[in-house]
């Protein structure tokens, strides 16, 4: 028996690393044989503005070895903001970066300049380092869909009959279908075209999130929205989908756990921000001072999770002293209001979801859907705010659906996880083509759930790869590729309706009570629940 098990752990070992070695092999291909249709503007844009913190830094250093220090750097990099919002016509800012972002490519920039001082602005060198960020987060994206259809398929083994995990040795079931999940995750096409062949940033959210649904599936609320924070400050359209982690627990009748997840969000936000916000020594101060007496107040009382309600108290003080001491806001106008202005469009592009099918009738973003009238009021609500209000619905029943898979030990667990990307996608106006990734990604999770359930990822997979590739001939336009162009622009359409009804698919399957398949199982005697089916102490 001990020769056998280890047989099998060096078969499982070789198996994972072959599986490695061919997403590696396989990103460089795409790498390759994409450059002729690499869509460098995002490119261009990064260096672009990493750049210009160089240049500020130049601006508000005395000497140019000053400037080209690190504490130089940082003074650069914290005064842009308010320099693109001054210099602005017309609030038009053209940086959307939020801070972490900017900062990302502030090093790539400064190390490009330091090995090319000549470099030119329209053709930037060594996009190695950002290719590498990408290649980290992809792999860290895949152990975090390891271990979440691990624990949420250990968790349901004994509470289902599902033939998919039947067929499976019931000891091995959980770590099998988690391997599966996280090996297509790993060689996610629509990933690995947006993440080496546009080549985007886009994939630096998606560990921020899925560590995030683990860290709530394991009463870890705290540090659940410290990543969801820190997500954002990378990429704001997580913002859309970080509501789902507070209505979660509310589903649940637990309000503190919603309060945790708003504390470390809080907390972790100030942190970044701060040297916007304080400014000044007063401001420090004052924060200094509401810390000692909170922590006083914590101890006198003995709070449980101290620790956890001042980390949110600090936060919030931080940011209400920053508005009464003259901080800088500068880098929320920029970084995150700006970017929901920047395209007045009901879709980008090439987009399969609900908005490009109603430009087709002729409506517009800012079209007024809904008129109400109170009295002398007029209230006019836009086709904007109609997408979005249907958006935080399907969101909140999604939060429902979790919740009473979570009382149920039902896997579909994972399924509500995956659709609020997917949700987002197809319901919302303003979307980039490249959007549906995230879905695609997070979605593979239903692996760990059934097979109709896997077949609709590999739909929204194929939807996803071909939105990419469309939009990167568009931009080349070869000859070569005209027919394709043409192809892919009138099966949008077509392509709008598939994957509405994939997302359908999903929101019924997060929604259900039961589907056939799966009928309540007595559990076995002694077997510990892994989730957070009920309160529990949570270590911050």
């Amino acid at each position: 028996m001990r020769t056998t098990d280890f047989i099998r752990h060096i078969l499982i070992a070789l198996l994972i690393a072959t599986i490695f070695l061919a997403g590696i092999q396989l990103r460089r291909w795409i790498g390759d044989t994409t450059r002729h249709v690499r869509y460098q503007h995002d490119i261009v844009n990064g260096f672009y503005w990493g750049s210009e913190v160089l240049a500020q830094a130049r601006r508000v250093s005395p000497d140019e070895a000053s400037a080209n220090s690190w504490p130089g750097f940082c003074r650069g990099y914290f005064a842009l903001y308010d320099r693109v919002k001054d210099k602005a016509y017309k609030n038009d800012y053209g940086l959307d970066y939020p801070p972490l972002r900017l900062l990302v490519m502030a090093i790539w920039a400064k190390q490009v300049r330091s090995e090319f001082a000549g470099v030119d602005d329209g053709h930037p060198k060594l996009v190695n380092p950002l290719l590498k960020i990408n290649l980290l987060s992809e792999m860290l994206s895949a152990i975090a869909i390891f271990l979440l259809v691990r624990l949420c398929v250990r968790q349901s083994s004994w509470a289902t009959r599902s033939w998919l995990l039947n067929i499976l040795p019931q000891q091995h079931r959980a770590s099998i279908c988690g391997l599966a999940a996280a090996s297509v995750a790993w060689l996610e096409p629509s990933m690995i075209l947006d993440a080496h062949g546009w080549p985007q940033w886009d994939v630096w959210v998606l560990p921020f999130y899925l560590f995030a649904a683990l860290a709530a599936l394991r009463n870890r609320w705290f540090w659940c929205g410290c990543l969801l924070a820190a997500g954002a400050m990378l990429k704001g359209q997580l913002l859309f989908v970080a509501p789902f982690f507070v209505l979660w627990p509310l589903w649940q009748k637990r309000w503190l756990p919603a309060l945790r997840v708003l504390a470390g969000f809080l907390a972790t936000i100030a942190v970044i921000v701060s040297p916007w916000l304080l400014r000044t020594s007063a401001a420090w101060i004052s924060v200094a001072a509401v810390a000692s007496i909170s922590s006083l107040f914590v101890l006198r009382y003995k709070l449980p999770h101290g620790a956890v309600w001042l980390a949110g108290v600090i936060g919030c003080a931080v940011f209400v002293i920053g508005a009464f001491t003259g901080g800088s806001f500068a880098w929320l106008q920029v970084g995150f209001i700006y970017g929901t202005e920047h395209y007045p469009y009901l879709f980008i592009t090439s987009c399969y979801n609900l908005p490009s099918l109603l430009s087709k009738v002729g409506l517009s973003l800012k079209d007024s859907f809904v008129s109400i009238h109170l009295g002398s009021m007029h209230l006019h609500v836009t086709l904007q705010w109609t997408l979005r209000l249907l958006y935080l619905g399907a969101l909140a029943l999604c939060a429902r659906g979790l919740a009473r898979h979570l009382r149920d030990r039902d896997p579909r667990v994972l399924i509500a996880i995956a659709a609020p990307w997917l949700l987002m996608f197809a319901l919302l106006g303003q979307m980039h083509e490249r959007y549906l990734m995230w879905g695609a990604v997070v979605s593979a999770v239903a692996l760990g759930v059934s097979v109709r359930l896997s077949i609709i990822h590999f739909i929204i997979s194929i939807a996803s790869t071909t939105m990419i590739v469309h939009v990167m001939l568009i931009d080349k336009k070869l000859e070569a590729t005209l027919p394709a162009i043409d192809v892919l622009k009138h099966i949008r359409s077509y392509g709008a309706i598939v994957v509405l009804g994939c997302v359908a698919v999903y929101l019924w399957n997060t929604l259900s009570i039961r589907i056939p398949i799966f009928q309540h199982r007595e559990v076995r005697p002694g077997a510990t629940s892994s989730l957070a089916l009920a309160p529990e102490p949570e270590e911050a």
